[in-house]
């Protein structure tokens, strides 16, 4: 009896019976509406019904109630507590496993209104989804567009470098002239004697520097001088000491050095030694040669 209290009061397969009998006989309700005019009294009577039903129902909710609270809890004690609850639990289930193979399911029927709102809720769910796929595949239109873009400027900017190389490669071939051995020939020559001219002039231009700066000595400059013998021979200037130098170093390269005889003034040969800008000869020392400054 207690475990059938408890399920009468707290189980919702009860509150959920309850309802059912409540939309039945709402339906009952409806049903007797079609087939009877609204002006007339039954439908007076029909309300009644359902609220002698629902006093009914609330009766025996009262009842359970009472033998409840009569009943009062249950002590249990350790050794057995846990088997009790199992037991409880147990007959709770039965008894909701029960009401549910008494109940019978509810088939909705297909009438019009029926069909026509699950076409609705269908239609409005394929709506929804419609939706949400023209929404991606307008995001996906958009994307493409941008990258459309992007590569269209990528394409024009590479247009236009083909263009302007198009342009030059055009000016290149109007540039283009034929080179002819005789032409080469000319033009070398020409640079040579270019150069040969330079040479005379830094050769002139050195010669009259040294001319200015470094004459040959007079008889009073050799008066003073001890040690120093009467010379027979004629002394060569120090341009004319430097141009022996250069032409021994480039006409006979293997053996550039110079032979020192009378004509060399020892004044300018220890200049040329002392400044670097002239070698004696590691074995000879009467042999001179002009420092490599080419090399």
């Amino acid at each position: 009896v207690l475990s059938c209290c408890i399920y009468f009061t707290t189980s919702p397969l009860v509150t959920y019976h309850c309802c059912s009998k409540v939309k039945k006989t709402i339906q009952k309700m409806s049903e007797n509406q079609q087939h009877i005019d609204p002006d007339v009294i039954a439908a007076k009577d029909t309300e009644e019904e359902l609220i002698k039903q629902c006093e009914e129902m609330w009766k025996d909710v009262e009842e359970c109630q009472n033998k409840l609270s009569l009943i009062g809890p249950e002590t249990l004690t350790n050794s057995n507590a846990q088997l009790s609850l199992l037991i409880m639990q147990v007959k709770c289930l039965t008894a909701e496993l029960g009401q549910w193979n008494k109940r019978k399911p509810e088939t909705v029927p297909l009438t019009e209104g029926v069909l026509l709102t699950l076409g609705k809720e269908e239609f409005q769910k394929l709506r929804y989804d419609l939706e949400m796929v023209r929404s991606i595949v307008q995001s996906e239109n958009e994307k493409l567009k941008e990258d459309l873009a992007r590569e269209q400027q990528w394409l024009d900017e590479q247009q236009q470098i083909l263009e302007t190389l198009n342009v030059l490669h055009s000016d290149l071939k109007n540039r283009v002239v034929t080179f002819t051995e005789s032409r080469i020939f000319n033009e070398l020559k020409a640079k040579i004697l270019s150069i040969k001219e330079f040479k005379e002039k830094l050769l002139l231009a050195l010669g009259d520097f040294l001319e200015d700066h470094f004459p040959l000595p007079d008889g009073n400059t050799q008066k003073k001088r001890k040690n120093i013998q009467e010379l027979n021979t004629q002394l060569i200037t120090l341009n004319e000491m430097l141009e022996m130098l250069i032409n021994r170093m480039f006409d006979v390269p293997h053996d550039p050095y110079v032979k020192i005889n009378e004509s060399f003034w020892p004044p300018y040969i220890e200049l040329l030694l002392r400044y670097g800008i002239a070698l004696r000869h590691p074995e000879d020392p009467s042999r001179i040669r002009l420092e490599a400054f080419h090399q």
